[in-house]
């Protein structure tokens, strides 16, 4: 038999607990037990000082990723000591002033011959950003701006999109990696020594890929391709660099395998799924009893049938939602107005958000969105949709589910990178104008004639289109296509005042109008929405003789919820 309960459950944090201390959102880990040696190699902290230097910036931004900003504080000393230090030498009874070893400015000189303006400069000011950004990977610029700064350092992993106002300083940060019991595993994976193989690695643990080619190549192996960190993501492989062969014909990419040490981003497996012939993984962060690690090969088919099941469940969504995940990638205005224009080409509507961090609660009050397409940077634009209630693509499978289900070609080959896409519209825009360019005068004559003749005539209803997920007919995918029809049908019916009375009563009864435009939104506001906002669900019902049927505003009840008075009254209820 259970033990009866001592003491009511706590069902709420008393109010004299308010001001006690509370866990970190940050949780300490080993790094934080580090010596300033060891946290000064890790986080390269000479080499951001020569960097600084070298660039001359005065006020620099720091931004960490929340699993590091435990060590936020000393780094920032450590870098604060290493830009204040000078060294002061003598010579012959002079005073000679010089930067340390590593800086740029050549302050050396008698010490009779200094002036106001020889005196070392103001020292840097640094700055740790604290406001939560879209995602740790990217550049926040917009913080940055914040406090005026000339320069970011970026600490962490990051995927190296082009910034648009901003230079930026990476630090990637260096991990250690036992170099044994990985050649162990290369050479299980790869027992023949020719196989021509790339080495690549996270940002993370990019500088241990020398060390780990130079092993191998001690083994036999003679066919292996080092990548390097570019800043490149349209890129055959999305920021690094490729052997001479691929840059001629990026097809042969496909003779190659890759092996990738620490866990790839989804994105870059997705990328790279149709461009590479194998992918193993080594993974950094097993460790069996023995030492002995064993990759894994990298299976992207469920990963791919899955974005091509939410493009297929995208296909007859009418209104489309564009988020806006970054405003510091390069390009992404452009991208945002491709997507427009794709959208409304198809006959679609689209609206526009900035929900800063996108999380599955913000996207779920607009209730009229049937999907969203995310403009962020390569890697944060595939969005795990599982959580949301819409789906989520990015603007290169925006291009898929827009088209017809017998237009619609799945390969397999998946793009993140915006710049392929931009330069693809503009190669497709540059065919179509070459080929309006080739009709003669005499085609057009007769393309205004049979322009004329269409005007007499009604125009016909958009035919329905299947869902192939759902097994039924939809037949309000295209909303502004269908306005375009009535918008040209009030013309031509212009000659009748009849007829264009009955249709303008007809569209107003079926079509939301705002500032002469449809607008899909205002329509399901106005039918499909049950809740519409504050007082939106009071109405004033009036009775025969005219007066309505409201009451007078009382007051209610007061006190506290142990002896409620109503009124003036002293009687507690």
């Amino acid at each position: 038999m259970a033990e009866a309960m001592e003491a009511a459950p706590i069902l709420s944090t008393p109010d004299t607990h308010l001001l006690d201390a509370t866990a970190p959102v940050a949780s300490k880990d080993a790094s934080s037990a580090l010596s300033d040696e060891e946290l000064s190699i890790t986080y390269d902290i000479e080499r951001t000082i020569k960097e600084i230097r070298q660039g001359r910036w005065k006020r620099i931004a720091l931004q960490f990723p929340d699993e590091m900003l435990p060590d936020a504080p000393r780094v920032f000393q450590l870098l604060s000591r290493g830009l204040q230090k000078r060294d002061v030498s003598y010579t012959n009874g002079h005073a000679n002033w010089t930067q340390s070893a590593e800086g740029s400015d050549d302050l050396t000189g008698p010490a009779s011959q200094l002036s106001v303006d020889d005196a070392p400069e103001q020292e840097p000011r640094l700055y740790i950003l604290a406001d939560t950004s879209y995602g740790t990977c990217c550049v926040d610029e917009v913080a940055a701006e914040h406090v005026n700064a000339d320069v970011v350092v970026h600490y962490g992993r990051a995927c190296l999109s082009p910034t648009a106002r901003l230079p930026v300083i990476y630090v990637f940060t260096h991990k250690s990696l036992p170099l044994e019991p990985l050649v162990k595993a290369f050479k299980e994976t790869y027992p023949d020594t020719t196989a021509k193989v790339i080495l690549a690695a996270d940002v993370t643990y990019s500088d241990h890929v020398p060390s780990v080619h130079d092993r191998l190549v001690k083994e036999g192996y003679s066919n292996l391709f080092v990548t390097e960190v570019v800043r490149d993501p349209s890129s055959a492989i999305p920021n690094r660099t490729v052997p001479e062969s691929v840059r001629d014909d990026p097809d042969s990419l496909k003779h190659w395998q890759l092996f990738h040490i620490s866990d790839p981003p989804t994105a870059l497996l997705l990328t790279l799924s149709s461009r590479v012939a194998a992918i193993h993984i080594y993974p950094t962060d097993q460790q069996s009893s023995n030492g002995d690690v064993k990759p894994l090969p990298a299976s992207t088919a469920a990963a791919l049938r899955r974005r091509y099941a939410l493009l297929t469940k995208l296909s007859t969504v009418p209104i489309f939602g564009i988020l806006i995940n970054t405003l510091s990638v390069k390009n992404y205005l452009h991208i945002v107005d491709h997507v427009k224009e794709q959208i409304a080409a198809a006959g679609k509507k689209s609206y526009m958000f900035v929900v800063g961090k996108l999380n599955a609660a913000k996207v779920a009050n607009f209730s009229e969105i049937g999907g969203w397409v995310v403009i962020g940077c390569w890697e944060s634009s595939l969005v795990d949709s599982k959580d949301f209630w819409k789906p989520v693509i990015t603007p290169f499978e925006l291009e898929l589910a827009l088209k017809g289900d017998m237009d619609r070609v799945w390969t397999g080959a998946w793009r993140s990178d915006y710049q392929t896409i931009l330069n693809a519209a503009q190669a497709e825009k540059s065919n179509e104008e070459s080929q309006q360019e080739g009709v003669t005068d005499g085609v057009g004559d007769n393309t205004d004639q049979l322009a004329d003749d269409d005007d007499t005539s009604e125009p016909e209803s958009a035919p329905p289109e299947f869902d192939l997920r759902m097994g039924r007919y939809v037949s309000n995918t295209r909303p502004m296509q269908d306005f375009a029809a009535y918008a040209s049908s009030g013309t031509q019916s212009a000659r009748s005042p009849a007829a264009a009375r009955a249709l303008a009563k007809r569209a107003k009864g079926d079509l939301a109008m705002i500032g002469g435009t449809v607008s899909p939104g205002a329509e399901f506001l106005r039918s499909q929405r049950t809740w519409k906002g504050l007082g939106s669900d009071f109405e004033i019902r009036y009775d025969e003789d005219g007066s309505d049927d409201s009451t007078l505003v009382v007051e209610g009840r007061k006190g506290i919820a142990r002896g409620y008075t109503v009124g003036d009254s002293v009687e507690r209820r």
